[in-house]
């Protein structure tokens, strides 16, 4: 809910003040990886579903760390130097 939270709130602030809430949600998306993993060790999830799951995650991660990167790569342009 965390995650959720960070992002929703990071869409609707301005660019330069995103980041923060973007890096909250990627840190509680590795947080509910390593609990996933941690589900998947205990046997406490069958592998289909561990597959389902981290794909998912995966693609979550890939888009934060995509939406933070443009920021980034915004800010740190020759525009706006």
């Amino acid at each position: 809910m965390e995650m959720i939270e960070a992002v929703s709130v990071a869409s609707f602030l301005k660019p330069e003040e995103k980041v923060p809430y973007i890096k909250l949600a990627i840190r509680k998306l590795d947080v509910l990886k390593i609990f996933l993993n941690i589900l998947w060790e205990t046997k406490s999830l069958d592998e289909n579903k561990y597959i389902q799951l981290s794909e998912k995650l995966n693609s979550i991660g890939r888009d934060l760390g995509g939406w933070s990167g443009s920021i980034l790569a915004k800010k740190n342009s020759p525009d706006n130097k």
